[in-house]
């Protein structure tokens, strides 16, 4: 969680590839800003882009997410550091060229940490409130697990599930490995890659994720 009056700037490529078409951000920004003692708020603001299986290319501005963290248990002996991270996503974007959702998303989350030595593992539960038509509210679960190497260098593995999203779209599970360079207290490299493990195809062929975070 980003400390009082801390900012932070995260540039980064996001793209998936799925059956009929490859999606992303290029690029994305995320910014974290510390506006209270143990709450964070966060923006993601993605310059989208769409590639149908052969077709041509869509770029435009895509959805904005606006997000909190909000420290509601703080770590304390033996029991892990619990928040609260709702957030917004507003449909910013044109879902007609694949840009965007169409319509409002609510995410009620719920997450928890644990540190031991260089171990930290996250766990995190979300109900997606999915606006649209077409659309279905929806369940995320996820876990990771990461080790520092070095003072320098965090490697970890990370494996989620989605319920449905839409009418007749399926489930899906999937894993991602990566890690984070510390180049200095203020600046930093994030990177990952995964694919799916259920109904790949039709949701994540392979994922790729590239960022550079800067912190003032």
């Amino acid at each position: 969680m980003v400390p009082l009056a801390r900012i932070e700037f995260l540039p980064f490529y996001q793209g998936t590839l799925a059956a009929d078409a490859r999606t992303g951000a290029l690029p994305g920004l995320e910014v974290h800003f510390g506006v209270f003692e143990g709450v964070e708020l966060d923006i993601t603001t993605p310059l989208a882009f769409n590639i149908p299986s052969g077709q041509g290319t869509q770029r435009g501005y895509g959805d904005t997410t606006i997000g909190l963290k909000y420290r509601l248990i703080p770590k304390s002996g033996g029991w892990p550091l619990v928040s609260l991270v709702p957030k917004v996503t507003v449909p910013t974007g044109s879902a007609s060229r694949g840009l965007g959702n169409g319509a409002s998303q609510v995410d009620l989350a719920v997450a928890a940490q644990v540190s031991r030595a260089g171990f930290q593992t996250y766990a995190n539960v979300a109900y997606w409130i999915n606006n649209g038509s077409d659309n279905r509210n929806y369940w995320f679960f996820g876990a990771q697990a990461q080790y520092a190497l070095s003072p320098a260098w965090i490697v970890g593995a990370e494996i989620f599930h989605t319920t449905a999203q839409t009418l007749d779209g399926p489930p899906s599970t999937g894993f991602n490995v990566g890690g984070y360079y510390l180049i200095d207290p203020n600046n930093q490299v994030l990177f990952s890659a995964g694919r799916g493990l259920q109904n790949a195809g039709q949701t994540n062929r392979i994922s790729v994720y590239v960022g550079y975070q800067v912190g003032f």
